[in-house]
């Protein structure tokens, strides 16, 4: 049965038409404008559901095949308010890089603790529920004077799945990013709404990654919406990180490092990071959860639009011609916290810059040096991880845009110390969760068989010696730490 996988993520929503071998039958992509201004970051509601069905439709087009079944993923922390009964939305999309909830972070940071040992995860703006109650605050005298019990502020994907005809409903890797979920339970935490001033009566039910979530027609004939997962989980699924220690990074707008913990560890509970890593829901199935812990650098590809937007490059594409004559950076460094830093610092006032300048300095040597900020920021997620599991990676898997750079691979395999294995496709969070759909249509009897088996298309091997890799870390990390105390 062939899939219609749709990742809905923050510049554009894609759609594949996945074949049962995991084939690309139909691709289409479609563009989603995102507007920032100061810490205030949006989209329109209006423009993410057309950017599903005009990619969705398009991919069927393109396929000239049928689909049998329709998954979703998501970008996780985006929030809206909408009205449940006529599915109109009530505000802009609240987008995962917004940082105008950190006025919610600083009220609660007396229950941040409290928070981290329920849900998994520290307190900041980048997580969905910080944002509800902004912007719960900001619509108070809009949503009292409208239709009142009929007005819900959730995560996009559950706007999406009604707008197409589904349940109300979100899935537990999704619920997981919201800091309103016990993470041991996989379920609503009301001790962690009390605190966000949330009514969980007013949250959709949690489900499981695979299964039948309701039905759309808008793409056709009515086919079941029977997937659903965050956009990095799908990507881990995709990346066949099963196992407990496997681990991917996904670089997009962000670069999103995620490791596999496994089901439950030997106290009954999931693994909770003691470095600032957060944990979360990877997937659920049969109402068992597996987890994963994961790290953020904010600004990866959105980095590379910003040097884009500066005039110091087109595109992404030309970052291998641009840096290609240059052996280093010439001693610049730069510290990506274009949209605050997340874990493990977690410092949302934190800035991105520039240091090490000199007259000498080129436009080739500031480009590497972004590329590498991006590379030293995963590879001290990566150190984090180790901490947590008591060794170190011995391989990171990778996808995503810039994957397409040999720069930016070369300088990730480098300052990891440990081989860097490519995904042979640029859909991986779409394969993830059509995987998961093919599980929860019964065409799979496990996740395992639903993947089938992995095909890197190439190994990236460290060429920097470790003493040269520490060396510039260390750097790195001062620059940051510069960058944070710059931000109290």
């Amino acid at each position: 049965m062939n899939i219609l996988a749709i990742d809905q993520g923050t510049s554009a929503t894609k759609a594949v038409l996945v074949g049962p071998g995991s084939e690309v039958l139909g691709f289409a992509e479609a563009p989603v404008a995102v507007r920032a201004d100061g810490d205030a970051v949006e989209a329109d509601p209006e423009d993410l559901y057309a950017s599903v069905l005009a990619a969705g439709r398009d991919a069927l087009a393109s396929a000239r095949a049928p689909a049998g079944a329709v998954a979703l993923a998501n970008q996780g922390e985006t929030v809206l308010a909408w009205n449940r009964r006529s599915g109109q939305p009530l505000s802009p999309a609240i987008v995962w890089q917004d940082r105008r909830s950190a006025v919610v972070c600083d009220r609660l940071a007396p229950a941040a603790d409290h928070l981290a040992t329920i849900t998994g995860l520290r307190l900041d703006p980048y997580f969905a529920a910080p944002k509800m109650t902004w912007l719960r605050e900001q619509l108070a005298d809009d949503l009292a004077a409208g239709p009142g019990a009929d007005s819900v502020i959730t995560t996009t994907d559950t706007w999406l799945l009604a707008r197409l005809g589904a349940d109300f409903v979100t899935d537990a890797s999704t619920a997981s990013r919201t800091m309103l979920l016990d993470l041991d339970a996989a379920d609503w935490s009301e001790q962690a709404c009390a605190e966000f001033g949330i009514d969980p009566a007013g949250l959709p039910s949690v489900a499981d990654c695979a299964g039948v979530v309701g039905e759309t027609a808008a793409f056709g004939a009515p086919l079941p919406v029977a997937g659903l997962a965050v956009d990095q989980q799908a990507a881990l699924i995709a990346q066949h990180c099963l196992m407990a220690g496997q681990a991917k990074c996904t670089y997009g707008t962000g670069a999103f490092l995620l490791v596999t913990t496994g089901v439950r560890s030997h106290a009954g509970a999931a693994v909770r990071s003691t470095t600032g890593l957060s944990a979360s829901v990877a997937w659920r199935l049969g109402g068992v959860p597996t987890y994963c812990l994961d790290g953020q650098v904010y600004t990866a590809g959105a980095a590379i639009t910003w040097l884009a937007r500066l005039g110091l490059l087109t595109d992404a594409a030309e970052i291998d011609l641009m840096v290609g004559g240059t052996a280093d950076s010439g001693g610049v460094i730069f510290v990506p916290a274009l949209a605050g830093l997340g874990a493990p610092h977690w410092s949302p006032g934190a800035r991105g810059a520039f240091g090490g300048l000199t007259l000498g300095t080129t436009r080739a040597h500031l480009v590497r040096a972004v590329v590498e900020g991006i590379a030293a920021s995963v590879a001290l997620l990566a150190r984090s991880v180790a901490a947590d599991l008591g060794a170190p990676l011995s391989a990171l898997r990778v996808d995503g845009g810039l994957t397409r750079s040999a720069a930016l691979l070369q300088a990730q395999a480098d300052l990891l110390g440990v081989p860097v294995e490519v995904s042979d496709t640029p859909h991986a969070t779409a394969l993830g969760v059509a995987d998961l759909a093919r599980l929860g249509t019964g065409q799979s009897d496990s996740l395992d068989s639903a993947i089938g088996p992995a095909r890197p298309r190439k190994t990236v091997e460290p060429r920097m010696s470790p003493d040269e890799a520490a060396e510039r870390l260390a750097a790195f990390e001062a620059a940051t730490s510069c960058v944070i105390a710059a931000a109290q």
